[in-house]
């Protein structure tokens, strides 16, 4: 069996980062960690050959060598993914489709001429579709039933299916589920709210598969809420600490956690031992008010800036997401999300308009209220999409609302200021990395970084005063600074087109509300 496992194109977004990643010669952030997964569970006798489309375009020479084409992909993938299905059918392919879109909305993958929905997760769905295959059968939906797999038994992705060269960090998963049970969120319906996990040695086992393809850049642990089972990711830690030392510390890890984080030192020390240097918050807004309407009451208990400070100072960076449109929120929602994040200095803060993502709490709760837009479901996940749901404030004072934060935290100045504050307030890691000389395309990036910050923008001043206090008062942090500097040149261009964006779809509603009937725009 011929299989080609085909990755669907992410429209721009603010995880792109397409402009900082020109700079190193890489295709994409991240790999397709579900496809390798994949790849791992299905029969080794197989022939496996990967596509990501975020790297390269599959070629007629790959459409003639597949027997097989497995899709998967997110609900922001969707537009790909269907045209991947309908190519497929074009040429004769039997197609099989899998992942957390058609798990939660299938009608659309089976309108395109799908013939097997490999629903929820595979290795419980996998297995029965093999089954269907031996069994001579030419189409099928696979369930789990309600059933959530053991995921100690799941093999090492197959990492040597993958261009590393096209990726700027590798990923590996240790949990799913969170215990959590925010409004808004899919992956407590996608994957339960008792995290499982992994055993120590599988993860040791994934991260020496990567030593040995020859990886030694960074990794990201894609866990939604890598810390939502503490007993067992501290047992983790515990080996993963000794691991790293003995390899020399070959790899800068992240990943995504709860705030509740900073309230456990004890964690926040065997991470950072374990050579973590970043960490994604879900903070999603500095309202009180709305944290609890939408059952975000893990932000609430203390007090979320000295949350971010205690995890700074502790020794890792903080990422963070912040979301517009909670019902009930006040007007000027954005102008305190850009104070906190100024107060706070994080770099890298990530907000969107609410969605109401299929069968999650949210949009059970719209649904029954009728407030859901239908003709705003096609946008559901993008970023840059206006709200698919009637909010309790005017959509359109969110929309000018969300551009212009976006406008005003990643002026590069603001920008700049924000990333020394929070690297000059990091303690650097209690162990010392081998050093590693830079690869010619890095060196010709920091020699762009120098000139465009350093000499051609009205930032020069700043970008060199800045520099040279790092180096003097915390150089050893000063790898990491000088990355996130870099993202400015991804910032300035994703704010010009959130800018766009945002414009040209409150245009066009315009339009259609003076060509509707009434004259009235009902959304």
């Amino acid at each position: 069996m011929h299989v080609l496992l085909l990755y669907p194109l992410f429209p721009q977004s603010f995880w792109s980062f397409n402009k900082a990643l020109e700079l190193i010669g890489r295709k994409a952030s991240l790999p397709p960690l579900g496809m390798i997964t994949v790849a791992a569970i299905l029969p080794q006798e197989w022939e496996f050959r990967l596509v990501d489309r975020n790297v390269r375009l599959e070629t007629e020479a790959d459409w003639a060598w597949a027997d097989l084409v497995i899709i998967s992909g997110m609900i922001v993938q969707k537009p790909d993914m269907l045209h991947l299905i309908r190519e497929s059918k074009r040429r004769g392919k039997r197609v099989a489709v899998g992942g957390p879109y058609v798990t939660s909305v299938p009608e659309a993958a089976q309108s395109a001429g799908v013939d097997f929905l490999i629903l929820d997760e595979g290795e419980i769905t996998l297995p029965l579709f093999v089954a269907a295959l031996e069994r001579g059968e030419t189409s099928g939906v696979f369930r789990a039933g309600g059933e959530k797999p053991d995921v100690t038994h799941t093999p090492v992705p197959r990492f040597d299916l993958l261009d590393l060269k096209a990726y700027n960090e590798m990923s590996v998963q240790f949990s799913r589920g969170c215990p959590f049970q925010c409004e808004f969120c899919d992956i407590i319906v996608l994957y339960g709210r008792k995290p499982r996990t992994k055993t120590p040695a599988q993860l040791l086992a994934e991260l020496q598969a990567l030593y040995d393809l020859g990886w030694r850049r960074s990794i990201f642990v894609v866990d939604d809420n890598f810390i939502g089972n503490k007993r067992n990711v501290k047992l983790l830690l515990r080996e993963l600490g000794p691991w790293m030392a003995a390899h020399e510390y070959p790899f800068r890890l992240s990943t995504e956690a709860s705030v509740d984080l900073a309230q456990d030192s004890e964690l926040l020390e065997l991470m950072i031992a374990a050579n973590f240097g970043a960490v994604f918050l879900g903070i999603e807004t500095p309202d009180a008010e709305s944290l609890s309407l939408t059952q975000k009451f893990q932000n609430t208990r203390n007090s979320l800036a000295e949350s971010v400070q205690t995890i700074n100072r502790a020794g890792l960076s903080v990422m963070a997401g912040f979301i517009l449109g909670f019902d009930g929120e006040r007007s000027g929602a954005g102008d305190r999300i850009i104070d906190f994040v100024e107060a706070t200095a994080i770099p890298k803060a990530m907000f969107g308009m609410l969605q109401a993502l299929p069968n999650t709490a949210l949009w059970h709760r719209l649904q029954k209220e009728g407030r859901l837009v239908e003709e705003n479901q096609e946008t559901q996940g993008h970023q840059m999409a206006l709200m698919n749901f009637v909010p309790t404030r005017p959509p359109q004072e969110l929309a000018h609302e969300y551009a212009s934060c976006f406008w005003e935290l990643y002026e590069p100045s603001r920008y700049l200021s924000r990333v020394h504050r929070h690297f000059m307030a990091m303690k650097p890691a209690p162990h010392k990395v081998p050093f590693r000389m830079l690869e010619l395309i890095e060196l010709r990036a920091v020699l762009i970084i120098c000139w465009r910050q350093g000499i051609k923008r009205n930032t020069r001043v700043q970008f060199w005063r800045q520099l040279f206090s790092i180096l003097r008062h915390n150089s050893r942090v000063f790898v990491p600074y000088l990355s996130n500097c870099a993202l400015i040149e991804h910032f300035l261009d994703y704010r010009q087109t959130v800018h766009a964006e945002i414009e040209a779809q409150l245009a066009a509603q315009a339009d259609q509300a003076v060509a509707s009937p009434t004259g009235v725009l009902v959304s």
